[in-house]
């Protein structure tokens, strides 16, 4: 199953590619793989999950916020690719950042959000490698940021 098809199984439809922030691309297409440069929880225009893990934000909003960055990131990967995401092979791997306190540790769970999504549309090829970090902030105030790479077909 595509991954365009599973997307509407599960009653997804992506949103227009957010436009960046600041002085970069949202999307480099190089050596067979695309890189999406991190994307936040935003929806409509607006983030939709701030705070910090640790303090006012909970591991479940935070894999809210990870499955939407999920979705922000293959609406961003469908734009560079003009709408043919049958071109994409598999998920290489995912950065996660969570805007955390020092003493939070429940990263991995957090970022979870995003990966558990991207087995759900992909299967195998959605099964990836992984970082998952805390940071002191992030922009706008998002508790949640995600980059990853493809490999494209």
């Amino acid at each position: 199953m595509n991954i365009c098809q599973k997307l509407k199984e599960m009653n997804i439809e992506l949103p227009k590619p957010a436009a960046p922030l600041a002085a970069y691309v949202p999307v480099v297409i190089s050596g067979g793989a695309a890189y999406i440069s991190g994307q936040l929880p935003v929806k409509d225009g607006k983030l939709v999950y701030s705070g910090t893990f640790g303090n006012n934000i909970s591991v479940e909003d935070g894999q809210k916020a990870a499955e939407l960055c999920a979705i922000n990131i293959l609406a961003a990967l469908s734009g560079a690719l003009d709408g043919d995401l049958s071109r994409v092979g598999r998920l290489i791997k995912i950065s996660g950042f969570c805007a955390a306190t020092a003493d939070f540790k429940d990263h991995p769970k957090v970022i979870n959000g995003a990966s558990e999504f991207f087995k759900k549309v992909m299967g195998e090829n959605g099964a990836h490698a992984r970082a998952a970090f805390g940071v002191a902030s992030l922009p706008l105030g998002a508790a949640v940021e995600i980059e990853a790479i493809f490999q494209l077909n």
